[in-house]
């Protein structure tokens, strides 16, 4: 049973974690890794929920890699399809010679998309996404600016920075944006007729300017801590979108395949975006992405004519899309939106029952397997950070401000390491050091 559970057998970090950060520091660009004295460790290996750094400490995580870990670390039937792929065919020619295993993820991503008759651009990451998701509203609508949100985060290439509403990603960079989005606020369910509100700004945003061709929205915001809008909002979206022939660009890079307790975010209100970008889980810890659009909006791009204006040496990566589908296959087997549902309830009780015992604690909010914390005054989030890694726990910091920290376990996470790693967060929150 305790090979289940963290296990610290150094300080934390350990002795190889401080060597190589000090090789990472002579080698990597700063501004990229942030190392400090008890930060970070190095990560060896992986399973399931468990992480295990360089100096063989066993740490829970919370925090699935950034959410990507959805079926679990090191999932034996993803790594299965990728070893097979790359025994048989590692890399293709995407756009001029595609392959097999491309067609066939195509096809399995058409036939789950909450879009019509769907149409899917495979990329590497996020940003890549969200960059393709752009070009095509362009092209389709004619219109080159688009409305977002005050505290989105949609990647940080310059298409995706432009739309991206959290000051200190474009303030280094904003000579060098195009300037060409509009941000109005993300409705917050603590405030009173707060969707109303903001849809009535959105409206007042599209009749204001009449470049405007999309709306970029996560369902769920999650860089800025898990922001989530009042029930009606996305729908509101959709028929803003419908009445100005505006394009819905939903973002569910981090919230996508069931994290939420429905296999996407805006399916739960029945929504359908005319464009979806979708990541993280996607690939099992493999890197690829899509942008799924509407066969209509798709059309807008027109045929090849054997140069494609859009595309990269890794379109459609076989390794990649081998992943993608085992890993889809393992999220329809578990059922993670029916996981999701069941955790909710759990991690919601235990996160207001921390709020009760201590007025540190602002606001929770969540759902299914992601959660936020929000912390008075800000800078407490990152000592608990480090309270919990201490101690055998992987969380995240998070919030526009660094004020919150994120929790988005893994679906194959248990109830004993679930429990475990509550309790971890709990004395770590309570450490004297974070007083």
């Amino acid at each position: 049973m305790s090979g289940q559970f963290e296990a610290i057998v150094t300080t934390v970090p350990g002795p190889r974690s401080h060597s190589l950060a000090a090789t990472l520091a002579a080698t990597e660009p700063r501004g990229v890794t942030h190392i400090a004295k008890h930060f970070p460790i190095f990560w060896e290996s992986a399973d399931g929920a468990l992480v295990t750094d360089v100096d063989a400490n066993r740490y829970l995580d919370l925090s699935s890699a950034f959410g990507v870990a959805l079926t679990g670390h090191a999932n034996p039937v993803v790594a299965a399809a990728v070893a097979e792929q790359a025994r048989r065919l590692p890399h293709g020619m995407g756009d001029v010679h595609p392959t097999d295993v491309k067609v066939r993820l195509l096809e399995r991503l058409a036939s789950i998309a909450p879009v019509h008759d769907a149409r899917t651009f495979l990329c590497a990451n996020g940003s890549d996404a969200v960059e393709f998701a752009l070009k095509t509203a362009m092209i389709a609508t004619g219109e080159p600016n688009v409305l977002a949100f005050a505290g989105s985060y949609h990647g940080l290439s310059y298409g995706a920075l432009e739309v991206s509403g959290i000051t200190k990603f474009r303030k280094p960079w904003r000579r060098q944006l195009r300037e060409g989005t509009s941000f109005t606020r993300f409705p917050d369910p603590r405030e009173p007729r707060s969707a109303e509100r903001a849809l009535d700004a959105v409206a007042k945003s599209l009749r204001r300017d009449r470049l405007i061709g999309a709306i970029v929205v996560e369902p769920i915001m999650g860089r800025a801590g898990v922001r989530v809008p009042p029930d009606g909002f996305m729908k509101g979206l959709r028929a803003l979108c419908t009445a100005n022939d505006a394009l819905l660009i939903v973002d569910e890079i981090y919230t996508g395949f069931g994290r939420t307790g429905t296999m996407f975010a805006c399916d739960r209100e029945g929504v359908k975006p005319d464009i979806l970008c979708v990541g993280k889980a996607l690939g099992g810890g493999f890197p690829i992405s899509a942008a799924i659009a509407t066969g209509e909006v798709a059309a807008a791009w027109g045929p090849s004519d054997g140069e494609a204006l859009h595309t990269s040496t890794y379109l459609g990566n076989p390794m990649g899309c081998a992943a993608a589908l085992a890993n889809l296959g393992e999220i329809e087997r578990l059922d993670v939106p029916a996981i999701a549902r069941a955790r909710e309830r759990f991690i919601g009780e235990r996160l207001q029952q921390l709020r009760r015992t201590d007025p540190r604690i602002g606001d929770i909010r969540g759902r299914g397997l992601m959660w936020a914390i929000d912390f008075k005054p800000p800078g407490l989030a990152k000592h608990v950070v480090g309270s919990a890694l201490a101690r055998g726990l992987i969380v995240l910091q998070s919030g526009i401000h660094g004020e919150a920290i994120a929790l988005t376990p893994s679906a194959v996470i248990t109830d004993a390491q679930l429990e475990r790693a509550f309790d971890i967060l709990e004395n770590s929150i309570h450490d004297p050091m974070t007083r």
